[in-house]
């Protein structure tokens, strides 16, 4: 009978790619085979390269690149962009690059050919290195020197077991011809591998999404929905939206909002790390809420990121200046920060991505985001709300309280698209809206939620002039004022017997 007693369990080890720890719960597993398949341009070689990169540079590890597409010259130039040095690492003597992009010698016509002499050039140069890493890109190259199904699966299976025997973690690409069709393009190399991740970059609406998925993971746990990812300037960045966990902490702390009525209306200010919306049509007012919300913070010696995709940088300057509020003193004391780009210059992911690195090496105590509703139009409405979700995890758990305006399309208000779909995930909901009162319009905001505090729940007018904000009395008579729509009262004005 067999002694199993000596087997371990499996061990995790870290990539250093940003968000694949947390949606493969841990990291490659140690010692075993790793499948990575996609279409063309997937990003299959880039995902395996900086798994190369910072396994040396991260992690002190020693690995063995083994191309059978590119010279090895291509593929230190293809990454020196990223400013990825291979060249110093194998100076170094902590990576070796094998080329077996020309080593296909077949023995006769037939197809008769097997991987000795390569698995032969990898053993050594493992050895020589003390390896504890291998990468093989791409298989697909090696596939056009078989003609039999079944000496393929053999061959691949022997470069499977070679390398575990050897005791070293294994990384393969191979190509795939359908995003959502089969898993690899021969229909092999998934079932000799341990774990099979798929890249998919797929067109929607003249819009390029890029996801990663963790296909398989033999023998442990992992996430299995499909995460997406975007390739920034120094490689590859998951964001794993869906698999984000309610586990930050929450603060009783109140800041103010910069206006004493509102503090007043929201039961005394605002919690340090709450997430306000605020909804309105064109023109309403959610501009100056943001500059005040920004403004007290400048004031207070606090640091502000302020992200506009509405309105250029000089467009925000002249706004606030014309409410006495000047941004620019603020810029030059580093107490803010000002981001304005088109929605349109990147997808969902890459401004989420953007957001997260601003805050991180800015390192704001206020956001204020112009406008969330103008990033609906770059992706589909389950991508904008994972969006959010990322959005506002991330500001939380970083203790920023943020303020997200977000654009009715009726002047009188209304249902917002994108309120329907992040209003559950705020902590507090500000509408504006104009009411029409003796034939005039007149501006009036209500305060609809605050989560964990009480607050006042009535219909409060308000003006804009050249001091900025101001909150008036509630209106006497608007039980339908959400719609912007004053009673019989309001538009008659007061009555005999009120003198």
């Amino acid at each position: 009978m067999t002694d199993l007693s000596h087997i371990q369990p499996l061990r995790r080890i870290p990539t250093g790619i940003r968000g694949f720890e947390h949606i493969s719960l841990g990291g490659l597993v140690e010692g075993r085979t790793t499948l990575v398949v996609g279409t063309s341009g997937s990003g299959k070689t880039l995902l395996a390269t900086e798994v190369l990169y910072r396994s040396i540079t991260e992690f002190g590890r020693t690995v063995v690149f083994v191309t059978f597409e590119e010279k090895p010259e291509d593929v230190v130039r293809n990454v020196q962009r990223l400013g990825w040095d291979l060249a110093a690492l194998v100076a170094d003597g902590r990576l070796v690059i094998l080329d077996a992009s020309m080593d296909s010698d077949r023995i006769d016509g037939a197809g008769t050919y097997d991987l000795s002499g390569i698995l032969c050039q990898i053993t050594d140069a493992i050895r020589e290195v003390d390896a504890s890493m291998v990468i093989l890109d791409s298989l697909g190259a090696l596939f056009y020197q078989f003609d039999d199904p079944g000496l393929l699966r053999r061959e691949i299976l022997r470069i499977s077991d070679t390398l575990h025997d050897l005791g070293v973690t294994s990384v393969m690409t191979a190509e795939r011809l359908e995003e959502y069709g089969p898993i690899s393009r021969f229909g092999i190399e998934e079932f000799v591998s341990d774990c099979v991740i798929v890249l998919r970059h797929h067109l929607h609406e003249e819009k390029v999404r890029r996801t990663i998925q963790i296909y398989k993971l033999r023998g442990d746990r992992h996430y299995k929905d499909e995460f997406p990812f975007t390739i920034e300037r120094h490689g590859i960045c998951i964001l794993p939206l869906s698999a984000a966990e309610l586990t930050q902490a929450s603060s009783g702390d109140r800041i103010s909002f910069g206006c004493p009525c509102l503090d007043a209306m929201a039961g005394g200010g605002l919690f340090q790390d709450s997430v306000i919306l605020i909804s309105g049509p064109t023109g309403s007012g959610k501009t100056l809420m943001g500059t005040t919300f920004a403004a007290e913070a400048c004031r207070r010696g606090e640091r502000v990121l302020l992200l506009g995709y509405e309105e250029s940088r000089p467009q925000l300057l002249r706004n606030a200046q014309s409410w006495g509020v000047t941004f620019q003193e603020w810029e030059r004391a580093g107490l803010l920060r000002m981001v304005c780009q088109y929605p349109e210059s990147q997808g969902l992911e890459g401004h989420l991505f953007t957001i997260q690195r601003e805050i991180e090496q800015f390192r704001p105590k206020r956001l204020v985001l112009d406008s969330v509703s103008a990033l609906e139009r770059v992706g589909h409405v389950r991508h904008f709300r994972e969006f959010v979700i990322g959005l506002t995890g991330f500001v939380k758990q970083n203790q920023i309280c943020s303020l997200l305006t977000s654009s009715s399309t009726r002047l009188s208000g209304g249902d917002s698209i994108t309120d329907a779909h992040i209003s559950t995930i705020t902590d507090a909901i500000l509408l504006l809206r104009y009411v029409e009162k003796g034939g005039e319009l007149s501006r009036g905001v209500i305060i609809i939620k605050m989560r964990g505090s009480d607050h006042d729940r009535r219909f409060h007018e308000f003006s804009i002039d050249a001091s900025g904000l101001n909150i008036g009395e509630p209106f006497g008579h608007v039980p339908i004022g959400l719609l912007g729509i004053p009673t019989f009262q309001d538009l008659a004005g007061p009555s005999d017997s009120d003198g």
